[in-house]
C-alpha cells in the first residue's frame, strides 16, 4: 500500500485538481480499497519533488484518455486491455505498470469522464509535443485488437480537437496505422501530386515536430513512444522515394 501511495503521489502535479482531480478521487475512493482522496493529497505531499511531476501529469492524462477510446465502441476489448498494460510496463517496469493499471479499471469503469472538460485540463498543462503523443498511443490502443473501429476514430478525433490537435496533424498521425497507397503522403500531410521539393520539405516539418528531444522533459521511457513517430515520418519518406525511384 505504501508503495502506491509513492507512486500516485508523485505523479499529479496538476492532475489534483481540477475535473481530472475528482475522476482521480472517484476512481481510487471507489475501486480501490483502503484509499481515499485525503490519501492521495498526503501522498503528494510527502513525496513531492521524488519524480518528473510532468511525466506524472502525462501518465495520468493518457489513462484516463485511454479509458475513453476502450469505452468507445461500448465494449471493453481484452487486446485493448493488455495493450495499455504492456505499454506501462515497458516504459515503467511490473511494479509501477502494476500500480496504474489499478486506477485504470476505476477509470474504465467511471462514468464521470467529461471529455472536453478533462481535454481542456490537459491541453492548459501539457505541451504540443506530449499531446500528440497521446493522440499517438490513443490509436496504438484502437488498433491493438488488429483494426481501428469507426467509433474510436469519431472518439480520437473529438479528443484531439479539444486538445488543440489540428486536422493536419490528426491526419498525420492516424495514417500511420493504416496501410494504403497514399499512407506515406498522408504521414508527411501531402498529396501524392506533391513535388519533390515539396515533399523533402514536408518530411523535414514532420521529422521536426515529431523528433523524441521534444519529449526530454517526460523522461527517456516516454522519449521511446516518440521514437516510433519518428520513426514512421522517416519510413514514410524513404517509401515515397523509392516510389519515386529517387
Amino acid at each position: 500500500m505504501g508503495n502506491f501511495l509513492k507512486w500516485i503521489g508523485a505523479g499529479l502535479g496538476f492532475s489534483l485538481g481540477g475535473p481530472i482531480g475528482s475522476i482521480l478521487g472517484y476512481a481510487v475512493g471507489s475501486f480501490i480499497s483502503g484509499f481515499s482522496k485525503e490519501d492521495i493529497e498526503n501522498a503528494k505531499r510527502f513525496s513531492a519533488g521524488s519524480v518528473n511531476t510532468q511525466s506524472g501529469d502525462f501518465e495520468i492524462s493518457l489513462l484516463i484518455l485511454s479509458a475513453l477510446v476502450i469505452k468507445a465502441d461500448g465494449k471493453v476489448n481484452e487486446a485493448e486491455l493488455v495493450y495499455v498494460r504492456n505499454h506501462f510496463k515497458r516504459m515503467y517496469g511490473e511494479e509501477r505498470a502494476n500500480n496504474a493499471f489499478k486506477l485504470f479499471k476505476g477509470f474504465i469503469k467511471s462514468n464521470q469522464i467529461s471529455t472536453r472538460q478533462v481535454c481542456i485540463q490537459i491541453r492548459q498543462n501539457i505541451t504540443h509535443a506530449s499531446r500528440l503523443q497521446l493522440i499517438h498511443f490513443l490509436f496504438g490502443i484502437a488498433k491493438a485488437d488488429g483494426f481501428v473501429t469507426e467509433a474510436e476514430v469519431d472518439v480520437i478525433k473529438t479528443i484531439a480537437g479539444y486538445l488543440g490537435v489540428s486536422q493536419y496533424d490528426f491526419e498525420s498521425i492516424k495514417a500511420m496505422f493504416y496501410n494504403s497507397s497514399d499512407s506515406s503522403y498522408r504521414i508527411l500531410g501531402i498529396e501524392k501530386t506533391a513535388t519533390d521539393i515539396e515533399v523533402k520539405k514536408a518530411y523535414r516539418k514532420m521529422a521536426k515536430k515529431y523528433h523524441p528531444d521534444k519529449l526530454q522533459h517526460l523522461g527517456d521511457q516516454l522519449k521511446k513512444g516518440a521514437e516510433e513517430k519518428f520513426k514512421e515520418v522517416q519510413k514514410a519518406y524513404d517509401n515515397i522515394q523509392k516510389e519515386r525511384g529517387l
